[in-house]
């Protein structure tokens, strides 16, 4: 309480400075009744001694202070009940920013602002993920095929990517999707894209790589290890763990 005293009244001096300064641009002007002899004295502009003058004639001294510089409206801006179920996503499922913006169809820097404005600062804390199963590491295994680390990932990075590369993606509307799939062992990878996350493009994976794996004699349990992304069923982990591939086992850490 006592930061946020402080710098509320460090905005108010601030702005009281501002407004003082700009009270002498207009007494300047008062005195030598000239755009161009008031600019020149204060080592200012004609236009800035105009805006302020013009100001103070149509509203005193209130017209000297700062305003506001929202825009007067935002098209592009996520509408309201998209931003609140955002919000309950977080609040009562303790929801990440990935997982939200899956489920709503929003990119991860929308959800990021969404909360960033709407939430206190306590809420913003990161709160430590629940184990639902212990982790696995690659080192243990001394088995080929047991263990397998998967991720998905938007590539569609401007910044990664450059903006020709970028630019060709979005032109010849090119998957922006990347399915990974790591054997922690072998170090073998599978990739394959996608032009959206889903649980029906993740079986797709899972069909594909187990079936590639299976056609070349591995027959034994491969144990995915994913991030509990919605295209793996995020949202409910164990209905994936009922489902009988016959191509593998998927289970969750």
């Amino acid at each position: 309480m006592l930061a946020l005293a402080l710098t509320e009244a460090y905005r108010l001096t601030h702005q009281e400075g501002k407004v003082s300064l700009r009270l002498k641009i207009v007494d300047t002007y008062k005195e030598c009744g000239s755009l161009r002899d008031t600019a020149y004295r204060l080592s200012t502009s004609r236009n800035t001694v105009r805006k302020w003058v013009r100001r103070y004639l149509e509203e005193g001294e209130a017209g000297l202070r700062d305003r506001s510089r929202r825009p007067r409206s935002s098209p592009r801006r996520t509408p309201s009940e998209v931003e609140e179920k955002a919000l309950a996503l977080h609040r009562e499922q303790d929801w990440g920013r990935r997982r939200i913006a899956h489920a709503l169809g929003l990119r991860e820097g929308t959800v990021r602002h969404i909360l960033r404005r709407r939430l206190g600062e306590g809420e913003r804390k990161r709160r430590k993920r629940k184990t639902f199963y212990p982790a696995h590491w690659v080192w243990e295994e001394e088995v080929p095929f047991r263990l397998a680390q998967v991720d998905t990932k938007d590539i569609l990075d401007k910044g990664t990517l450059g903006t020709k590369l970028w630019d060709h993606l979005r032109k010849h509307r090119l998957p922006r999707y990347q399915w990974t799939f790591l054997e922690g062992r072998t170090r073998l990878r599978f990739l394959a894209y996608s032009h959206s996350l889903s649980v029906a493009n993740g079986l797709c994976f899972v069909a594909l790589v187990m079936s590639w794996l299976r056609a070349w004699g591995i027959d034994g349990e491969v144990e995915w290890q994913e991030d509990w992304g919605s295209e793996f069923g995020g949202e409910n982990p164990e209905h994936l763990g009922n489902w009988e591939l016959g191509i593998g086992v998927l289970t969750s850490s």
